[in-house]
């Protein structure tokens, strides 16, 4: 009977630390850091070139938010007009040149425009 329940345990134990690997890896890693990235229109209606890109929890490497939106915003403009080119009408740059995004409550909400 301990056997079983020595089993069990080591059972959900493994189980449980499989499920924080997996769901670490559903979102790939920019400056080692994972981030939830969205990419929308943002008209539901008419031309959807204007477009826009929510990086969750940017704040923890600004960098790594950069290189997600930077890829969001490429997946996006190649899927909906066949183009990779973009411009992002809202991203400030820094004195050194640097891209600073617009960060709201530590998420970066990015705005962009495909080009055809």
């Amino acid at each position: 009977m301990k056997l079983g329940t020595v089993i069990l345990l080591a059972a959900t134990a493994l189980g449980i630390s499989a499920c924080a690997s997996v769901n670490e890896t559903r979102f790939p890693a920019y400056d080692g850091v994972h981030f939830r990235v969205t990419a929308k229109a943002e008209s539901r209606r008419g031309n959807r070139a204007p477009f826009q890109v929510h990086v969750d929890r940017a704040a923890r490497s600004t960098q790594g938010a950069l290189e997600a939106a930077h890829h969001a915003s490429t997946r996006y403009c190649i899927a909906n007009f066949g183009s990779s080119r973009f411009d992002w009408t809202n991203v400030q740059t820094d004195a050194e040149g640097l891209a600073v995004l617009p960060l709201v409550k530590g998420d970066a909400v990015i705005k962009g425009i495909c080009k055809t």
